[in-house]
């Protein structure tokens, strides 16, 4: 669903802004609304309701007006910009993803967001040797003609944006566009600004805490056509966004290593399991050949909202939430399977996850699945 001008007015994205801070409205959760309703002041509208008939017994916090605007205007007197998902300066591969940030909060050249591009992660204890090879790749890529994108961490991330500086780079930030973490890339942060582009999910002035950095993540993975992993071990960060990568249909390189360097555990691991083995620049674009000679395109919405929303009755709402509880469990469970057992239409049954999920009685995973919060 974009926006006919590809842009939201001020009024628009302050209910897009409203509704993904409000209380047990994820991106996941948005979406959904947004699909239910059409617009996100209709689904603010209507979300006391539907906790209520979710079982919550206090009512849920929608996000007011006046913390919205004030939000708008620390970010816009930051010189910053919030793009909503349907406008055009969004990065379209990210939008692509089931859990796409609603809005981003943006400064930089935002050109680069839709250019083809690339993300390199790596161990924040990098090798000399790692961080060499990083900036070499990067600065390959980016005359090659891809933006390099990254998270701003010590190692191999620094060295990423370092080294692709003067061809495109984006910072993707964990905390608010402001909050340079670690501080001590306090220079390289203003380095990128000048010629690349910074993007963050959270509000201006978050502290990162250590849940943003999976949320972070998926957005250097979902900006990009594949991910290149250079240095890490089995159990790092790194390793998690090569996963969100390959669960987002992207493509993943890894760069060996020495055996005896446990930096080279998860490269090798991700080779074991069919990353593509990367030396050299060429590795990377004769495997993305195919894609990048193909223009980027708008991606199929899936903010795009219902034709004529079906309007159940309370009777209805009932018998399906009591059905759709007796499936559920602290196990996750897809939808389609929910749908078979509890023989209830798509609509109806995803009204009821909704009201649930607002209620702060339900969750979502990954794989359009579901599972009880547990106490």
């Amino acid at each position: 669903m974009t926006h006919p001008s590809g842009t939201l007015t001020q009024a628009q994205k302050l209910d897009w802004l409203r509704l993904i801070r409000s209380e047990n409205v994820g991106p996941r959760t948005f979406q959904k609304l947004l699909f239910h309703f059409g617009d996100p002041g209709r689904a603010l509208d209507n979300l006391p309701d539907m906790a209520k008939r979710g079982g919550r017994s206090k009512p849920i916090r929608t996000c007011p007006k006046d913390e919205a605007i004030r939000e708008l205007e620390q970010g816009h007197k930051l010189g910053h910009t919030l793009l909503a998902q349907v406008e055009n300066a969004y990065p379209r591969l990210l939008a692509e993803i089931e859990d796409a940030p609603p809005v981003l909060w943006a400064c930089g050249d935002l050109g680069l967001l839709n250019r083809p591009t690339i993300a390199m992660v790596g161990a924040r204890n990098a090798s000399l040797n790692g961080r060499n090879l990083t900036r070499r790749l990067a600065s390959d890529l980016g005359r090659a003609g891809l933006v390099v994108a990254s998270g701003l961490a010590r190692g191999i991330d620094a060295s990423a944006h370092e080294g692709s500086m003067s061809t495109g780079t984006i910072a993707v930030m964990a905390g608010g566009l402001d909050v340079v973490y670690p501080p001590e890339h306090t220079d390289l942060y203003r380095s990128v600004l000048e010629t690349g582009v910074v993007i963050a999910e959270m509000p201006p002035g978050t502290q990162p805490q250590s849940g943003h950095f999976p949320r972070r993540n998926r957005i250097v993975s979902g900006v990009a056509l594949g991910v290149v992993v250079v240095e890490a071990s089995l159990k790092s960060g790194s390793l998690i966004t090569a996963k969100m990568a390959l669960d987002q249909g992207r493509e993943v390189f890894a760069v060996p290593g020495s055996p005896l360097d446990p930096r080279a555990q998860g490269p090798n691991d991700l080779l074991r399991h069919g990353a593509t083995l990367t030396e050299t620049v060429a590795d990377i674009l004769d495997s993305l050949a195919p894609r990048l000679h193909r223009p980027l395109s708008e991606p199929d919405s899936p903010l795009a909202p219902q034709a004529n929303p079906t309007v159940f009755s309370e009777h209805d709402l009932r018998s399906a939430q009591d059905a759709i509880l007796e499936c559920l469990g602290f196990a996750p469970v897809t939808v389609d399977e929910i749908i078979r057992q509890c023989q209830l239409s798509p609509a109806l049954a995803s009204l009821v996850l909704l009201e649930l999920e607002l209620a702060g009685r339900l969750e979502r995973q990954t794989g359009n699945r579901v599972s009880l919060v547990s106490d």
